[in-house]
């Protein structure tokens, strides 16, 4: 899925949009996306000017973007302006390694359940093979 899928099956736009390819999808079960970490993300000439760094929240929002996609693949349908994707919930989230400028960031999220609109997720984020953020997410799709 390209960068123009991509903002076809999620509403967010830049300076928000932290999804810029999805390499494998299978619906009701997982999601491999990338995100890559350029220099000139709007994020790092504060954080950190002298040493760039991914803000962990950033991490964590761009594995949910990653979850709307795989809910809306699994879901057969887009997003519309009648409805939003919430997250609403982050657990168990531990952060192991700073991403820096440069990386090219995988999202893997596997879908655990989905129950009464609910749904929830595995996620980690992989630099060069290496695990750097992992979290469990809930998230809701709700009207407007």
């Amino acid at each position: 899925m390209d960068i123009h899928e991509v903002l076809k099956s999620l509403p967010h736009r830049f300076p928000f949009l932290l999804v810029d390819r999805v390499l494998d999808v299978e619906a009701n079960k997982y999601i491999r996306a990338l995100k890559n970490v350029s220099i000139n993300e709007p994020f790092f000439p504060g954080h950190f000017p002298n040493h760039p760094v991914m803000p962990g929240v950033l991490i964590v929002e761009a594995l949910a973007q990653a979850a709307a996609i795989l809910s809306f693949e699994t879901l057969g349908t887009t997003p519309d302006k009648d409805s939003v994707y919430y997250l609403c919930g982050i657990d168990n989230t531990r952060f192991k390694k700073p991403v820096m400028a440069g990386d090219q960031l995988i999202l893997e999220v596997d879908l655990i359940r989905n129950m009464r609109g609910i749904w929830k997720y595995a996620a980690r984020a992989v630099v060069d093979g290496n695990v750097v953020a992992e979290t469990e997410l809930l998230c809701a799709v709700r009207p407007t």
